[in-house]
């Protein structure tokens, strides 16, 4: 098959940010489909322009879009509005395709790929990876009722015109099937991991060198830093056992308020707060690896409650046990592999308290640790999930032919 994919957040191994699109295209490619990208040259963590080096045959085209993604809420809209109109031209110069597959959020690029489809006469694949506006509306940054009745007409407009629609937690299955979607027309391709990427006996050496971490008790967060990830929370869990100076919390990452936080752990005088500019995909084995325990945190939100993180993902196949203070789907992936001590959302006494349970038992985190690399191996591997992402496509194509 032919693939075209419209995804302004694209990143490569070489760049920060998740690399969930890659993964699975280079696997395509290695089918024998020709994948073709239509993207940005400027990277949505950081706002700095990528090099665009790919070694595994991916054929990738660069839209131009405005800059000031992470200055407000108004911006970043128009930097989206910017890719969808640029995209859609870009993509019409891309030669034949079989299938055009268009990512949310942002969902404005979703209705690019609709667009291309539809001059194409192609098949359109719906992928959702947020629920958009739903995340808005909960998070209070949208707030006008016509753009919110617009939002939702766009929303509603590409759910009845994709030819199937993929999601990447089962949560979001049930959020369309709420919504009147027939179940034959959502697939689940969950969040996952190319497992073989970590090696859990790494130590991190050369990252514990480099910010002089030493022996340290490393809790580690690595994600993006925006308004829903409640860094503030892990702040103040840091606040709360500041007094054993053996534990660092190491923050590796970007986003809309990274300045700010900097500024606040300042403010709070943590010593034992430690901020990394966001990693290359490619480096995140070996930062990983210098971690001891990993946390994941959500702002206490309904909608938070339906994602797969991928970052949890990635801490599990290090083999790290986790601290997760998000609760809903990714609760249920992580006890059911074993890996980690689940605390209520906003509750930085109880992170405080399950990093000290964690600290004092290298037995219990080895145990967790294992656990959670051996579940994500078996039930969230990449391989398998580009096997069904390929059979949803080749479906797809096979339709339209007849």
């Amino acid at each position: 098959m032919r693939i075209l994919l419209i995804h302004q957040a694209f990143s490569l191994p070489n760049e920060p940010g998740g690399t969930r699109h890659y993964e699975l295209a280079k696997r395509l490619v290695a089918m024998g489909h020709s994948v073709t990208v239509v993207t940005s040259r400027v990277n949505y963590l950081t706002g700095t322009h990528n090099s665009g080096v790919n070694s595994s045959g991916i054929d990738m085209r660069y839209a131009p879009t405005l800059s000031g993604y992470h200055r407000n809420y108004v911006r970043r809209s128009l930097v989206f509005l910017s890719f969808t109109m640029s995209s859609f031209a870009c993509a019409l110069r891309t030669g034949p395709v079989d299938v055009v597959v268009g990512t949310s959020p942002s969902i404005f690029q979703a209705v690019s790929a609709w667009m291309v489809a539809a001059v194409r006469r192609r098949p359109f694949i719906l992928e959702i990876r947020d629920l958009w506006p739903e995340f808005a509306i909960d998070m209070g940054l949208l707030r006008n009722a016509a753009l919110i009745l617009l939002a939702r007409f766009i929303e509603r407009f590409l759910y009845r015109h994709a030819n199937h629609i993929i999601v990447n937690s089962p949560e979001y299955r049930d959020y369309l099937l709420n919504r009147g979607i027939v179940d034959t027309k959502i697939s689940v391709v969950p969040n996952g991991v190319d497992a073989s990427m970590f090696q859990p006996r790494a130590d991190g050496g050369d990252f514990r060198r480099e910010y002089a971490l030493g022996e340290k008790f490393v809790v580690m967060y690595a994600g993006a830093l925006g308004l829903a990830n409640d860094i503030e929370c892990l702040l103040r869990a840091a606040l709360r056992v500041r007094e054993d100076e053996a534990i660092v919390f190491v923050i590796v990452g970007g986003g809309k308020e990274e300045a700010r936080l900097r500024r606040q752990a300042q403010s709070m005088c943590l010593d034992n707060v430690c901020f990394v500019s966001a990693q290359p995909k490619e480096r995140m084995p070996e930062v990983l690896a210098a971690a001891d325990v990993c946390v994941a945190t959500l702002k206490d939100i309904r909608m938070f409650r339906m994602p797969y993180p991928n970052k949890v993902f990635d801490y599990m196949a290090a083999g790290r046990p986790i601290v997760l203070a998000i609760d809903g789907a990714i609760r249920k992936v992580l006890e059911h592999a074993g890996g980690g001590l689940w605390v209520r959302p906003g509750d930085d006494n109880a992170i405080a308290e399950a990093i000290l349970k964690l600290r004092i038992s290298n037995q219990l985190r080895t145990k967790m640790g294992a656990s959670a690399r051996d579940y994500v191996e078996r039930h969230f591997n990449r391989d398998d999930q580009a096997q069904q992402l390929a059979a949803i496509l080749e479906d797809a194509n096979r339709w339209t032919a007849c």
